[in-house]
């Protein structure tokens, strides 16, 4: 079957509009299996390389994150894609390509991921972090979660098209590929690891014609979570927002054999004691739809225990996280529920025998959904008090609002059909994500984003407790189930 006959969301062959979309019906089936067999191979090998460049953010000294999109640019070259590499900072580069479409399909698909990561103290590993080894099945090292799992994957189904021009007599650098109706972006950017204000932020400001699209898929999403022995595929659609603050505690300097109330470390610990404390448990619909599908999917005692989460009442939604959830899973929930506070950085004192007159604390501070910045500070006033409030300052260091896109849009029904299609018992939903990602600076432009890095796993992985984790590592099967799924959305959306 030609890629411009492969059935479209929706569809089968033959044309008939009604028929549910069936694993027979995925253009990833129309590639022998040594094509898939073979693209795998590429992808593990670009994975392996770009572990192996330590793109850590921040640099020091600056040059790994260029070095890595220098990388991509060549792998991408060697199937005929132009790529170019911006360095807004030095050593900081981002990388962008682009497939033309016929155009009569509408705006552009991004595949939008990111290049840095983030520090790994290579004593408590038991395989070197940028050493991109292979296993028992897993490739191990820094970034192979979060997120150049996902970097290998786009890119794989880039040169994949890229090669079919090719084999047909075309230059995938200037021709249409054959059977596109919609171009395809491709940015891999810097800096996301540190807000992106030098990666996709300077992109937004200086070259937008690389992210206007109708929409973008990006990290953390469509990766199999086990519950009640069924699969569940939570989609991202949301994030929660954030805001950074500083704040200073004032006391009095003086003789550490003299112990005073107004010791900057003992007022800051008291601080510390009620920013900890839980916030108010608020539900938001993003969330009530994630239980209330789950909920629906799975039935029996599972159900109860999600619809309990979705009531918004404090008990019983405590108790059913507790019942349902393990730990790592657990944590997630709380977060999804509720603004957060964590202070997570605490400066004071200059020698042991001088009570200190000043101490810091550094909150992380996570927002749902409709609470804004003004707000997450009154919350922090509220808790502080007013006696601690007065012998404070409190500095806001930066901050960036929640991003909520619709699930009731083409190209999230095209991701729920891609699931659907490779894992006919999974369930795909749509879920928000208790970080940030580059999508809070793509929403300048209008372009909704969905957490799409498509991974099956077995049923006792802790992918979560990957991110930033000791031994990040991402299976070889779970890689070889994925490809396909993502090559299946981005056909369905742009063929």
């Amino acid at each position: 079957m030609p890629l411009s006959e492969v059935p479209g969301p929706g569809e089968v062959p033959h044309g008939d509009p009604v028929a549910p979309v069936s694993r027979r019906s995925r253009p990833s089936d129309v590639l022998e299996s040594h094509r898939w067999a073979a693209a795998h191979d590429r992808l593990v090998a670009a994975l392996v390389e770009l572990i192996r460049i330590p793109s850590i953010n921040p640099p020091n000294p600056p040059g790994p994150e260029l070095d890595a999109a220098r990388a991509i640019a060549a792998l991408l070259a060697a199937s005929g894609v132009h790529a170019t590499v911006y360095e807004p900072v030095p050593g900081r580069g981002s990388v962008v390509a682009r497939l033309r479409g016929d155009g009569t399909g509408g705006d552009p698909l991004l595949l939008l991921s990111h290049l840095d990561v983030v520090p790994a103290p290579a004593d408590r590993w038991t395989h070197d972090p940028f050493g991109g080894e292979i296993a028992d099945g897993y490739v191990y090292g820094r970034g192979a979660v979060d997120m150049k799992d996902l970097v290998a994957m786009e890119v794989e189904v880039v040169r994949m098209l890229a090669d079919d021009a090719r084999a047909a007599g075309l230059d995938p650098a200037i021709d249409p590929i054959p059977g596109l109706r919609r171009d395809i972006l491709l940015a891999i950017t810097a800096d996301e690891e540190a807000g992106g204000v030098d990666g996709i932020g300077w992109l937004v400001d200086h070259h937008p014609e690389h992210l206007r699209a109708a929409g973008a898929l990006n990290e953390s999403g469509g990766v199999s979570l086990e519950i009640a022995g069924r699969r569940l595929y939570p989609i991202q659609v949301a994030e929660k927002g954030y805001a950074v603050y500083r704040i200073t505690v004032h006391g009095t300097w003086g003789h550490g054999s003299m112990p005073r109330p107004d010791n900057a470390a003992v007022m800051a610990a008291e601080a510390i004691r009620r920013l900890a404390i839980p916030g108010a448990l608020r539900v938001t619909p993003v969330m009530r739809a994630f239980f209330e599908e789950a909920a629906a999917a799975l039935g029996g005692e599972a159900a109860t225990l999600l619809r309990a989460m979705a009531s918004g009442e404090v008990g019983r939604a405590e108790a059913a996280i507790d019942r349902l959830c393990a730990p790592v899973y657990a944590r997630a929930a709380r977060a999804l529920l509720r603004d957060t506070v964590s202070p997570n950085v605490i400066h004071s004192g200059v020698k042991y025998n001088v009570i200190p007159g000043e101490a810091t604390i550094e909150l992380d501070c996570r927002l749902l959904p409709g609470t804004d910045e003004p707000a997450m500070r009154a919350e922090i006033e509220a808790r502080l008090g007013a006696e601690l409030v007065a012998a404070s300052t409190i500095e806001l260091v930066t901050t960036m609002p929640p991003v909520v896109a619709t699930s009731d849009s083409p190209l999230y029904r095209v991701l729920e059909e891609a699931i659907r299609g490779a894992d006919p018992e999974g369930v795909p939903l749509p879920v928000m994500a208790p970080f940030a990602t580059d999508a809070k600076l793509l929403v300048r432009l209008g372009v909704p984003a969905y957490g799409f890095s498509p991974l099956r796993l077995a049923s006792d992985e802790s992918y979560l407790e990957r991110y930033h984790g000791v031994d990040e590592r991402v299976g070889l099967d779970a890689l070889r189930w994925g490809l396909p799924v993502l090559y299946d959305a981005v056909l369905r959306f742009c063929g």
